[in-house]
């Protein structure tokens, strides 16, 4: 089974906390985090708020990218993993749809 690409960035980001920080901009940032990880994620939701707005889909797009590396170096810097994300947005999901078929029921 192959990974997700997020999975595999994910994997390299975790890779880069022993790289060398003159050589990577992630590890870099792991270093100073969480606040510089932090930082640079809402730096990054800006951008992506204003492409939305004002830019052309390949900017948004583009900035779309920037903003998940930034989501998933700080996820990194707490040592919080892809699968509990995951874990928590199917936990929602299933909450969607139970509400979902109980209001179903209750007008049916």
């Amino acid at each position: 089974m192959s990974k997700t690409v997020l999975e595999r960035l994910a994997a390299t980001i975790k890779a880069r906390r022993t790289a060398r920080p003159e050589d990577s901009h992630t590890r870099r940032l792991l270093d100073e985090a969480p606040v510089k990880p932090a930082k640079k994620l809402g730096e990054e939701a800006v951008e992506v708020a204003i492409a939305a707005i004002a830019q052309d889909d390949k900017a948004l797009i583009a900035e779309t990218a920037d903003l998940l590396y930034h989501l998933l170096v700080l996820l990194e810097s707490r040592k919080i993993t892809l699968d509990e994300v995951y874990r928590e947005l199917e936990r929602r999901m299933g909450a969607t749809e139970v509400a979902q078929q109980r209001r179903k029921a209750a007008s049916g």
